[in-house]
């Protein structure tokens, strides 16, 4: 959701692996081996050149691991299940953690203002602080207009891609719109609202926001795979190398090298870090009861999010999503130029499935009828699977 949702289909011969955990006798509630390589294997063949994919059952000990395709466009080096990726919007359920830490401690409330916080960072062009909340931010009701992507083609990435880009600037530049809606009014994804939580943080707090996300989530959890990058545009290793498709049938670039590291979307990790995160979160390790329901309080979303997630509805820093075996299940998705990922877990925090791709294929004009599109459906397909195991 980072950045556009683009790719197409590549004629590459995939190599198709697995490895992990697969127990002699399966667990009722456990996805068979099988249907997770099947589904890894499904989204590879739709043209992303590599996926891995992770499931954590903590009540059963499981921990299965699958993957497919290749690291590397050019070799036919297999993916590794403990490689690195950019993770893109996972990052704001980190945000949002941290904003709910400063709440339930008193030092922040969800009703204060931008303009409390940040007085000279919302004006002209009909925006206005005073009137939009923390609450507001999170849960992407602001109103703040959403810019196109500034990489929306291959041009764009290689001018851009070193490029130190400081959230003031990122901030001016939706001041020169005016807003989507009133705030509180309607639903729209909002970058721009998170690079924003980022500065408030770093006010409350009196460092970078990153540090208290480290200090909060990182260090308590032992997230060690887990990295603010800064300035930094490579990868740590092991890692598959990122591609991206910037029009309907064109070429995948690679865009692995890149500075991207504000507060909507700046973190690296691995799918057992990214799955520990989410599971300690809905565990209720991370926060308070009061904080975990105020992140659980919903408001509808629509247009292609609710065509990709029928029924999805968004929290603070969380969507819900309807599970194909009754419930649900709380999820983020991160797209971030080369890198798509999906994080999910059960409402219990018991069970969690991560799938990241290291190609994003195009959905252009088509939309619904894009390899784009079938490529997002096959990974929310794959999190319905893992998450609902043998109860499908």
């Amino acid at each position: 959701m980072r950045s556009m949702m683009v790719a197409v289909v590549l004629a590459v011969a995939l190599t198709v692996g697995g490895c992990g955990a697969e127990p002699d006798t399966l667990h009722p509630d456990t996805l068979h081996p099988d249907t997770l390589q099947r589904d890894v294997e499904a989204i590879a063949a739709l043209g992303t050149t590599g996926v891995q994919a992770r499931i954590v059952d903590v009540a059963t000990g499981i921990d299965q691991s699958r993957v497919a395709g290749s690291a590397d466009i050019s070799a036919p080096e297999q993916v590794s299940p403990e490689g690195h990726f950019r993770i893109g919007s996972l990052t704001k359920t980190m945000v949002a953690t941290v904003v709910l830490l400063l709440v339930g401690e008193g030092h922040l409330a969800l009703d204060d203002t931008v303009r409390q916080w940040v007085p000279d960072m919302m004006h002209g062009s009909g925006n206005d602080g005073a009137g939009i909340t923390v609450r507001h931010l999170l849960q992407h009701t602001s109103g703040i207009h959403e810019s196109p992507p500034a990489m929306a083609t291959a041009d764009d990435y290689y001018r851009l891609r070193y490029q130190v880009r400081d959230p003031r600037d990122t901030v001016a530049a939706a001041m020169r719109h005016a807003p989507d809606f009133a705030p509180g009014t309607g639903w729209a994804y909002s970058n721009v609202g998170y690079v924003l939580l980022g500065m408030i943080i770093e006010q409350v707090a009196h460092r970078p926001w990153h540090d208290e996300v480290r200090a909060r989530i990182l260090e308590p959890l032992g997230l060690r795979d887990t990295h603010w990058p800064g300035e930094t545009p490579t990868l740590p290793t092991p890692h598959a190398r990122g591609y991206q498709q910037f029009e309907v049938d064109g070429p995948l670039i690679d865009v692995t090298e890149l500075v991207d590291a504000d507060a909507s979307a700046g973190y690296l990790s691995t799918t057992a870090d990214v799955g520990a995160f989410y599971r300690s979160l809905l565990g209720g390790a991370l926060s308070g009861p009061e904080q975990l329901a105020q992140m659980r309080t919903t408001v509808p979303v629509g247009g292609v999010i609710e065509q990709v997630w029928p029924g999805a509805a968004y929290g603070l820093g969380l969507f819900s999503v309807p599970l194909s075996c009754g419930g649900t299940y709380w999820m983020h998705n991160g797209g971030q130029t080369g890198f798509l990922t999906n994080a999910g877990v059960t409402e219990d925090g018991n069970r969690s499935a991560v799938v990241s791709l290291s190609a994003t294929l195009a959905v252009g004009e088509e939309g619904a009828h894009s390899r784009g599109f079938a490529q997002m459906r096959a990974v929310t397909e794959l999190m319905d699977h893992a998450l609902c195991g043998n109860r499908r």
